[in-house]
Formats: C-alpha cells, structure tokens, sequence
C-alpha cells in the first residue's frame, strides 16, 4: 500500500506540472489567436508564429533603441507621458518594475536572507538592491505560496541574516509553502536487507 501511495504521489508530481505548463501554453496560444486584429490573418495555423516574431522584432528593436544616445530621452519622454495618468501611472510603474526584476535582475536580488521578525521567529526575505537615505535596505518579505504579494520592509544591514542559500532553493520553499524540497536534501529510506533466496 505503501508504494502505491509513492508510486502516485511521484507520478503527480512528475505529470501536473507538465499539464499545467501545456494548459498556460495552450491559453497563451488561444489568446493570441482570437486576438481582433489577428484573426484576420489565413490560415489560422500562422497567426501565432507571426504574431511572435513581429513582438519579437518589436523587443530588439526597442532594446536597440535604448542602446542609442536618443534611447534614454525617448524612455524619459514615456515614462514623463504615462506618470500624467492618474490611474495608470500606477499600473504602468508597478508592471515596469516587476518586469526590470524578473528579466534584468541584480546580483543583490539574487540574495536570500534571514528576517527575525518576532522573538525566535525567522522569515526568509529577498534583497532588492535599494537603500534608503538612511542606509536600510529594502528588502521584499514574500507571502507563501504566493509571492506576488507580500511586504517592502526597510531593515537595518545588522538586523537580518545573509545566507549562502541559493534563490532557487529560497523560492521553492516559499513557494511550496515549506513543502517543497531541493535536490540536495536528503530523503531517509527504510531499506530492509532481505536475502535473495529463499529456502523453500
């Protein structure tokens, strides 16, 4: 019963993130399909190959752009037009940031440490790589299993605790919910020594 109860549990594990990453494929590829101003495009099969290779040569473009002495002004003049809006100066801001984070990165994001925030109590805590006036850092407190959310807490360098932890197993905990494990735990197995043959 036992190695039933294995067997399926490592067979889930194995098979739903499969699923799940093929179903987020198959909605990212319907949506780009029904898109208004795609639709048009026959046959259907080159829609999206074609829509992603223009968004592609739109990236490149823009990134060549901001390579260029007029990359930074026209970035300005966007980010000057888009803070006008009352209301979507802050989605604009927020999306512009996550986007800096996941893609760009710095080498102090990539840092996870230890936060006590009551007596005894730890939380694992990110580095940004800001700092304020007062020389805090900032540092991103995530809630668990998801890290969307969470808190932007100013610490004092000597009030948390840098760890040789790497992000990806920092993140696999937090987004496991304490369950996840990492390839170099180690996992006790009952191993019974039984002998090959048996008297009959």
């Amino acid at each position: 019963m036992v190695s039933w109860k294995r067997d399926g549990t490592r067979g889930l594990v194995v098979l739903v993130p499969i699923i799940v990453t093929l179903y987020v494929l198959a909605f990212v590829y319907n949506t780009i399909a029904s898109l208004p101003f795609i639709e048009a495009i026959q046959p259907a099969i080159v829609r999206v190959p074609l829509t992603l290779a223009v968004f592609a040569l739109l990236v490149f473009g823009a990134g060549y752009l901001m390579r260029t002495a007029s990359g930074p002004l026209v970035e300005g003049a966007i980010d000057d037009v888009m803070n006008s809006l009352p209301g979507l100066r802050v989605v604009y801001n927020a999306s512009k940031m996550a986007v800096e984070t996941a893609v760009t990165g710095t080498g102090d994001l990539q840092a996870p440490v230890k936060l006590e925030t009551w007596d005894g109590l730890r939380m694992t805590a990110f580095k940004t790589g800001k700092r304020t006036e007062d020389g805090r850092d900032v540092l991103f407190l995530p809630t668990a299993p998801n890290i969307t959310t969470g808190f932007v807490i100013e610490v004092a360098p000597d009030q948390y605790e840098e760890t040789d932890e790497r992000v990806e197993d920092a993140l696999t905990r937090v987004l496991s919910a304490g369950f996840g494990e990492t390839n170099d735990s180690e996992v006790p197995i009952d191993v019974r020594d039984e002998p090959l043959y048996r008297e009959s």
